[in-house]
């Protein structure tokens, strides 16, 4: 690191368990963000400003005058560009030493596959099921830990999915697909700006940790918020021996 960056990421060098060697860790890292909004926004932002050396930002999307209500990595002047130019814009303007790497897709298939094979770290801000076991299935494939987060409503979720251990649950473990799953969206049922926030936050200093290695994660946990009272509720997730996705867990592919 030269001078600016001993500048920019002293008060997290300040920190033991961080320190110059758990910064150096970041800023050779790279990370997936999967979508660019209302969980995707905070957590990149975090990510890059924390000092992430590559960060992958995927989605499809454009940005749409609703989203402004909660996805702060874009502004009105961004409206009807994509997202992952938007947000690109944003996080050089945030941390210019963070190489962004905008994807304008919804990865799939083997794009999907190499993008989670190329990261240190994942993060799952998507809003559908079909996306959300799709990434999982990868990242036990590759053995990346995947930090999963989801907000409706006023309620909120994250819980980290480590591959790397043989003991840790995965998606499937705790949410098993199914055909009858219905999706619940904000674009229907409304969601409480702050709470995509806060949950976006949290998935960012969950993959922060993974990456330093220091702490203790929420592998092996779902954490859940309730808005209204503000009230976190922490909920063991055991891993399921019979899992399709992960009971026969191999090396990295």
């Amino acid at each position: 690191m030269n001078d600016e960056a001993l500048l920019r990421y002293s008060r997290h060098i300040l920190l033991p368990q961080v320190g110059i060697e758990g910064q150096e860790r970041l800023l050779s890292s790279r990370a997936l963000v999967l979508g660019a909004g209302g969980l995707g926004s905070p957590a990149a932002l975090y990510l890059a400003s924390a000092g992430i050396g590559t960060l992958a930002l995927a989605d499809g999307d454009t940005v749409d005058l609703t989203n402004l209500q909660r996805q702060i990595l874009h502004r009105t002047a961004s409206i009807g560009q994509p997202k992952v130019r938007s947000g690109a814009a944003t996080l050089a303007e945030i941390n210019p030493g963070c190489t962004v790497l905008p994807l304008q897709e919804r990865l799939q298939g083997d794009r999907l596959e190499e993008e989670v094979a190329a990261a240190d770290v994942v993060l799952d801000c998507s809003d559908n099921f079909a996306t959300r076991h799709a990434v999982n299935r990868a990242c036990v494939k590759y053995r990346k830990p995947l930090v999963s987060g989801a907000a409706i409503r006023f309620d909120g979720q994250v819980a980290v999915f480590d591959a790397r251990r043989d003991d840790a649950p995965c998606y499937h473990c705790l949410f098993p697909e199914s055909e009858d799953v219905e999706e619940v969206r904000c674009a229907v049922m409304g969601v409480f700006a702050p709470i995509t926030g806060i949950i976006g936050a949290t998935q960012a200093a969950e993959a922060l940790k993974l990456l330093i290695g220091c702490g203790e994660t929420l592998a092996g946990r779902l954490l859940l918020l309730d808005g209204l009272t503000m009230e976190w509720r922490s909920i063991g997730v055991p891993r399921d021996p019979g899992c399709p996705v992960c009971a026969n867990r191999s090396a990295p592919g």
